[in-house]
């Protein structure tokens, strides 16, 4: 009988250790889907740094460096750096990238370091209880503002794929969502051609994946998705932010 679905090779075979209806583990797929499709595994380094995917490097057959919070741009770019033919990913959270690693975030970006960066966005700090992230939408309840965001208080949310798509090392920015299996294969097209800009030394490359947290966001798997459909997306528009490969095209 002929095969037509199977774990990707990259993927370890153990548990995940994330909540029901989280979609750490679809993104986790992606990655790993786009490392064998790709020929890589053997050459490719993951960083992951304090946050829900802090354990990550249960999850990927390939080599993975624990990194400090917010730090994950700066140890991949000594990696790459250290040695360029490797593939070098890094796998951040919202609380993490956006807030205390914003500023590795922008000069790894500005700077065009050939890594590949994938990003979950989903409006809360997940691993530490619920807080507001720096992502959190206007009105959006957390632990930390208990009567919803106030931006008065609190400031607005951070577009992250806008910002750095305004930055000339940039190769891509590309905001997705894995809500949907539709959604779900544009993810999974995007991750991939992030690893090729990375293997064809085009620079900077980040995809925002728009995430659920059923248990912070206190809602059912299905109720998480329809509310990240209803809030989320109305406010980070999915699409290609910048793409040097399509402008090149032209």
């Amino acid at each position: 009988m002929a095969i037509v679905f199977q774990k990707p090779k990259a993927l370890a075979d153990v548990p995940l250790h994330y909540c029901p209806g989280c979609t750490h583990g679809i993104i986790h797929r992606l990655v790993a889907q786009a490392i064998d499709e790709l020929g890589i595994e053997g050459t490719t380094v993951g960083v992951a740094p304090v946050g829900c995917a802090v354990f990550a490097y249960n999850y990927f057959n390939c080599d993975m460096i624990e990194a400090a919070h917010g730090r994950a741009p700066a140890v991949a770019t000594g990696v790459k750096r250290g040695n360029p033919d490797l593939t070098v990913f890094s796998y951040q959270g919202d609380g993490d990238l956006a807030a205390i690693g914003t500023a590795e975030t922008v000069h790894a970006a500005t700077r065009g370091e050939n890594i590949t960066v994938i990003f979950v966005n989903n409006a809360i700090y997940g691993m530490t209880g619920g807080q507001m992230a720096p992502t959190t939408l206007p009105g959006q309840v957390t632990q930390t503002t208990p009567y919803g965001r106030d931006t008065k208080i609190a400031g607005h949310p951070i577009r992250m794929c806008e910002m750095l798509s305004t930055l000339d090392g940039v190769a891509l920015a590309q905001r997705v969502s894995v809500d949907s299996v539709k959604n779900i294969n544009i993810a999974r097209k995007a991750i991939k051609k992030a690893f090729e800009n990375q293997i064809n030394k085009r620079g900077y490359s980040i995809v925002e994946v728009i995430s659920s947290c059923p248990t912070n966001w206190g809602l059912t798997p299905v109720e998480a998705l329809e509310w990240l459909r209803n809030n989320m997306l109305p406010y980070y528009p999915l699409g290609v932010y910048k793409d040097i490969t399509a402008e090149e095209a032209k």
